[in-house]
């Protein structure tokens, strides 16, 4: 089984993003009440929305099954205020929870949580429960940036954070670290601020004791880590430095990188620096970088076929990383128990 841990919405129907302009349009108006309203989707549209997309390269690509959220440039969570982020958040996740019902032997649903900046992340709990007890959803995206590409929350160690954990850990969900749009010119947005958080998130866990505070908390870091499997010694060196633990002690129990990285020698360095243990199979498919690699003559975000081509990595790892973590990371995944 080939399970893609790592998929976005971003094909959806073109009315989910007309209401979402229609929502920024009315923050400008002062007298403006705030109302979720509805989409006016039906199903034939999200079929159509996928059939020529996802669901097509899943087939073309060997992917049995994809792990789904909302588009994550689309969070946007820095527009508006936390009414703003609720009602596009409630949208977002009920698109992908319909998607999931008209397919449920192919996606499996993670959330997008209605994140604000300077709002106490306890604020997405009602959202979470919601998406997890009624949609069957599996997971989260949490966005560690809420201010598009400026840093103002609190490093995710932070206490601040911590109501939120204690319900992931006791609904037993794990985070995808993701970001989103990036409103700061100094940083393209898949370019530079998704490296930049999933790069800041690790070295966050470096410095504190989480998970000593949640020993069952868990986070993937998408697009390969970012930065940190190509300076994996500098990570070790300034733990070591900080007098922190060595970094299998520290964090490889709650700490997992997936395969979002778009060439051959990049996969390679990922599955020679990190364990097997801790790494997903993921694509990003229809993503950050759609186009067909002149070199190879096949798309980039074709990542599969770039495990494929390793002969050093042994069957049992790649098990692991196509399908077994993803059960151990998503305790909740369960092709057959998953709620409907």
């Amino acid at each position: 089984m080939i399970i893609d841990c790592h998929g976005h919405y971003t094909t959806a129907p073109k009315q989910l993003e007309e209401w979402r302009k229609r929502q920024i349009a009315a923050l400008e108006d002062a007298k403006h009440v705030p109302s979720k309203g509805s989409l006016g989707i039906d199903d034939d549209e999200i079929r159509a929305s996928l059939e020529g997309a996802q669901l097509k390269l899943q087939r073309e690509r060997g992917t049995d099954i994809t792990i789904f959220s909302p588009r994550a440039m689309g969070m946007s969570h820095h527009i508006g205020d936390e009414t703003t982020s609720r009602h596009w958040s409630e949208h977002c996740n009920e698109m992908i929870h319909r998607v999931c019902v008209l397919y449920p032997e192919k996606f499996v649903g993670v959330c997008q949580l209605p994140q604000s900046p300077g709002v106490s992340p306890k604020n997405c709990i009602p959202e979470l429960e919601r998406c997890v007890k009624e949609f069957g959803f599996i997971g989260c995206n949490l966005n560690p940036d809420p201010s598009g590409g400026y840093w103002k929350e609190p490093p995710l160690t932070d206490k601040w954070w911590y109501p939120l954990y204690e319900k992931m850990v006791e609904l037993e969900v794990p985070a995808m670290v993701h970001v989103s749009a990036s409103c700061n010119p100094n940083f393209h947005g898949t370019g530079a601020h998704y490296i930049n958080g999933d790069t800041t998130a690790f070295m966050q866990f470096i410095m504190a004791d989480l998970f000593r505070d949640f020993p069952t908390l868990k986070f993937i870091i998408p697009h390969g880590g970012g930065a940190v499997p190509y300076h994996w010694g500098r990570y070790r060196g300034l733990a070591q430095d900080m007098k922190r633990p060595p970094l299998k002690e520290l964090l490889m129990s709650n700490v997992f990188f997936d395969t979002c990285v778009y060439h051959q020698p990049g996969i390679e360095l990922l599955l020679k620096v990190i364990p097997a243990d801790n790494i997903l199979f993921a694509s990003e498919m229809v993503g950050a970088v759609k186009g067909v690699d002149p070199e190879t003559g096949f798309n980039y975000d074709d990542t599969k076929r770039y495990i494929d081509a390793i002969d050093w990595v042994s069957k049992a790892d790649k098990e692991k990383i196509f399908h077994g973590n993803v059960k151990k990371v998503y305790p909740r995944f369960n092709t057959k128990s998953r709620k409907r």
